[in-house]
């Protein structure tokens, strides 16, 4: 039987519930979200003269859910109007509803013999061949179906996803003995290809994986900081991007999840454990404590930190687990640390800290052996094999490396020897490997990587829409490359051109290799992709270089860099072999100018693009004024006239505010993608998606555009968009130098003084874009801007 996910029924509409219903409608999947019926009114509904009866009231908790779906930080939504495709309604009047939909998802509160009854109303009203599945963080899978038909049984299993649904990629799939092969297999491709998720299958055993690990590890590293005498800036200081983890550490990361939350997902395992396992997930009692204070962490304004303002500043102070009073945050500074932060690679930082003699050192052993051990003595327990625990920690609790992959960083044979040294038990399957010869868990061959499993190493199964840039360059096909960009042959006659270079902020050595990535493609390629697998696309131009040049009072040297970029960007849009882009993350400035003339688009679903040059005191200079303003205009059908003045205003509104895109969708919405303009769910597959693009391209007879000129709103849209800035200086909204950038952008969008509706080539629109540029980079309050960004990382406004 085929399966297709069509709508999908999803019952409870708590923040997870409606996150789900949030991310399906992402996707483009209209959901009905549906919930418990009120027993009381409220205050407002007594006011109003409702009652019970009223169908206002019993769809209140769907209702309210989701429209508090537009306030939520992060946003749930990609677009606004995404909302319209989730409808609401009861788990009494609405059941019917379950007969019209592919998929039901079960998000109701953590209580079996409650997620039972619903189940049990389910089968009522379900149609045969519906996949049915939970969301629970841990309650047994099997228990759930217990009682259900052959039917329900075949077709349901745990889909665990991880808040927020929108931002973190793992999905945790839980199959029963008597799921369907057909029905794991289709959920695990549903969820990574359409959903975007990392799928990894999981044992149906307490937490799960991810869960199981992290609380674990979370446990161990309170412990170790009771024991040892670490405070807890101290803890976080050392155990956030040191060690290859998310900025919020260990105890910023419970404020985030909530104490609450964290202690009931303990207890589950607790519960079901025995032995020092048990002794691990036993909460602190200073935790308890907090808990039933309600210092459960940001959502009731104090944890594990508190935010306070003392003589107008804020201070943000930290908790002392032993008298449960707030003092300022201290931070761990160790010889170990400042190593850890020169070293470039993660595995280089982690052997740092680990093999360190001092108090950060310490630490790091101290937790990090433990959760080693662990994830190897449960690995074959709660899953099928190593890679499944690396990934799902990697997805869902933000970790560079997952504990085999940090444990092949460190040199398994120096830390096991380290441990034995120490009094540990290790796990036979380690011994074992160790004693064949084996030295680590993972080993790359080609393209492709195999992990090792108690019979030895197996070829890692991955989707073939997922490539890996790094292994094609290990393959020898790298084609050219400088140091700030490697054009590589990615197959099918497709070539990729990948930045490296700091940040993947453009300079000359980029410029010059898509100089001759254009001239190469265009001899002996179907099309180029351009992209990259950095941490962003690109963020820009390099604004160092570019400030250097400006103090210098170099400006002719300044003055060929931008028409070299300029010169560049029109390669690209004008290139006879179809270039496609693949933006993803920031993709900032010079990012964007780089995007806006490609034949096409392929972003990220995370995409967050901007021109955002008046945040460093000047303007586009690569020709993304024009590129904006052109595309806004190629949107316009072609039977009506364009309002020439609305696009200018539009365009200028855009660049002069430094609006930043929040999603590929907003992206779209804010005219940087247009309509035909792809989105990948899934970022791993967004080389793929783009490749496939560029092949469309090429097979449907690609041809460049045509040059043409452009009509222009002129003095009249000058006028306009320079009145808009003067009011915003009256208002004390801008600066005297902000209103100066406002006025030079509006002369370059509006195309000088001609009148509206004049025809103007683009190189006129450059020449004015250009000289704009040199002339704002002159200024010292420009300067100073460019240098406040470099040093502090954020805009000054002077």
């Amino acid at each position: 039987m085929s399966y297709q996910i069509r709508k999908v029924a999803v019952l409870g509409s708590g923040v997870m519930g409606s996150g789900i219903a949030a991310h399906l409608a992402n996707v483009g999947i209209p959901s009905v979200l549906l919930d418990i019926v009120p027993r009381e009114l409220s205050d407002q509904e007594k006011a109003k003269g409702l009652t019970l009866e009223d169908q206002v009231v019993r769809n209140r908790l769907a209702d309210t859910a989701k429209q508090k779906l537009l306030k939520q930080k992060p946003a749930p939504l990609s677009s606004k109007d995404h909302l319209e495709m989730i409808e609401t309604g009861n788990l009494e009047d609405d059941l019917e509803k379950l007969g019209e939909v592919d998929w039901i998802i079960e998000v109701v509160v953590e209580n079996l013999d409650i997620k039972k009854k619903v189940f049990a109303q389910v089968e009522q009203y379900r149609k045969p061949g519906s996949i049915v599945s939970s969301n629970t963080s841990g309650i047994s899978i099997h228990a759930m179906a217990e009682g259900r038909s052959e039917d329900f049984k075949s077709h349901f299993l745990g889909t665990h996803f991880f808040n927020p649904p929108r931002y973190l990629k793992l999905l945790e799939v839980i199959p029963t003995s008597d799921t369907k092969p057909e029905v794991l297999q289709f959920i695990n491709r549903f969820g990574e290809d359409v959903l975007g998720k990392g799928v990894v299958e999981a044992k149906d055993t307490p937490n799960f994986i991810a869960n199981r690990i992290g609380t674990y590890g979370l446990l161990v590293t309170v412990q170790q900081m009771l024991k040892n005498g670490y405070s807890v800036g101290e803890v976080d200081s050392v155990t956030g991007p040191a060690i290859g983890r998310p900025k919020s550490a260990t105890f910023r990361t419970l404020d985030v999840v909530g104490l609450d939350t964290f202690i009931h997902v303990a207890r589950n395992v607790y519960d079901q454990v025995d032995g020092e396992e048990k002794e691990v997930f036993d909460v602190p009692a200073f935790m308890k404590t907090m808990n039933d204070k309600g210092w459960i962490g940001s959502k009731n304004g104090q944890g594990f930190y508190l935010k306070q303002k003392s003589n107008g500043k804020s201070e943000i102070l930290e908790l002392d687990p032993d008298t449960l009073e707030y003092g300022p945050r201290k931070k761990l500074k160790t010889a170990s640390m400042e190593m850890s932060k020169q070293a470039n690679t993660m595995p280089e930082k982690l052997k740092a800290l680990i093999y360190a003699n001092d108090r950060a050192g310490q630490l790091v052993w101290s937790i990090m052996k433990p959760v080693l051990l662990y994830s190897a003595e449960k690995a074959y327990e709660i899953a099928d094999d190593i890679k499944a625990i690396d990934d799902a920690m990697k997805w869902g609790f933000g970790w560079e490396l997952g504990p085999f992959e940090t444990w092949d960083a460190i040199g398994v044979e120096k830390s096991v020897a380290k441990m034995k040294e120490e009094g540990e038990t290790i796990p036979q399957w380690i011994t074992d490997m160790l004693a064949s010869g084996e030295k680590s868990f993972y080993k790359e061959s080609g393209t492709n990587i195999e992990f090792y499993t108690k019979e030895g190493f197996t070829e890692a199964k991955e989707n073939e829409k997922v490539i890996h840039l790094h292994r094609l360059k290990n393959e020898e096909r790298v084609i050219k490359k400088n140091t700030g960009a490697s054009l590589i042959d990615i197959g099918d006659g497709v070539a990729l051109l990948e930045f490296h270079s700091q940040s993947n902020a453009i300079g000359p050595d980029i410029i010059q290799m898509i100089h001759y990535a254009i001239e190469e493609v265009e001899k002996n390629y179907k099309g180029l992709v351009i992209g990259n697998q950095g941490k962003n696309f690109c963020v820009g131009a390099n604004l160092m270089l570019i400030m250097m040049e400006a103090q210098d009072d170099n400006f002719f040297e300044l003055d060929f860099m931008v028409r070299q970029f300029q010169q560049t960007m029109a390669m690209v849009r004008y290139s006879q072999k179809p270039v496609v882009v693949a933006p993803f993350n920031m993709t900032l400035g010079g990012g964007t100018e780089i995007s806006l003339p490609a034949a096409g688009l392929q972003a990220s679903f995370e995409t967050y693009m901007g021109l955002v040059e008046v945040g460093v005191g000047i303007i586009p200079g690569g020709g993304g004024n024009k590129e904006l303003y052109t595309r806004l205009l190629e949107q316009v059908p072609k039977d009506v006239k364009p309002d020439l003045q609305k696009l200018a205003i539009q365009t200028f509104e855009s660049i002069a505010m430094a609006k930043v895109s929040t999603s590929a969708h907003e992206a779209k919405e804010a005219g940087f993608l247009r309509a035909q303009d792809g989105i990948s769910a899934n970022s791993d597959h967004l080389i793929y998606d783009a490749k496939q693009q560029v092949l469309s391209l090429y097979n449907r007879g690609y041809r460049p555009p045509q040059r043409k000129k452009i009509p222009v709103a002129g003095e009249a849209g000058f006028a306009t968009m320079y009145l808009g800035a003067q009011t915003m200086k009256f208002g004390n909204m801008i600066s005297d130098h902000d209103l100066k950038i406002a006025k030079k952008l509006a002369y370059v969008i509006a195309g000088g003084k001609v009148a509206e509706g004049t025809l103007v080539d683009e190189q006129y629109l450059l020449d004015l874009e250009r000289e704009a540029f040199l002339s704002l980079a002159g200024e010292p309050l420009t300067q100073q801007r460019m240098q406040h960004m470099l040093v502090k990382g954020k805009p000054l406004r002077n």
